[in-house]
C-alpha cells in the first residue's frame, strides 16, 4: 500500500514542530524574566553605586575609587604609628611594673 500522506501532514512532521515551538516559547519565556531580573538587578545596583559615592563624597571629599584607596592606606599608616606607640607604652608600663615588684620583693 502506498503513502497515502506524502506531506506528512497532520502526522509525526506537525507534532515536532508544535513540540519544538513550545519549548522554543518556553526558552523565550524564561530568557525574558531573565531579562527583566538582571535589568532591576542593574537598576539597584546602580542606584546602590550612586547613594555609596554620594557618601564617600561627603564623608571623604571624593567619590574616585583610587583616591579613596590612597586615604584608606593612609588610615592605615596611621593606625600602625598608633598602634605601634600604644604597644611601647604598655611594655614601658609593663616593664616599670616589674621594677617596682622587684624592689618590693628586694625590700620585703
Amino acid at each position: 500500500m502506498a503513502n497515502s500522506n506524502p506531506n506528512k501532514t497532520g502526522t509525526t512532521r506537525d507534532v515536532e514542530l508544535e513540540q519544538e515551538l513550545a519549548e522554543l516559547r518556553n526558552d523565550y519565556e524564561r530568557l525574558r524574566d531573565t531579562r527583566v531580573r538582571t535589568e532591576q538587578d542593574i537598576a539597584h545596583l546602580t542606584s546602590q553605586l550612586e547613594a555609596l559615592k554620594a557618601q564617600a563624597q561627603a564623608e571623604y571629599g571624593t567619590s574616585d575609587p583610587e583616591a579613596l584607596q590612597g586615604l584608606l592606606e593612609k588610615k592605615r599608616e596611621e593606625n600602625e604609628r598608633v598602634v605601634a606607640a600604644y604597644r611601647e607604652h604598655v611594655q614601658q608600663i609593663q616593664a616599670d611594673l616589674a621594677a617596682v615588684e622587684n624592689r618590693v620583693e628586694q625590700d620585703g
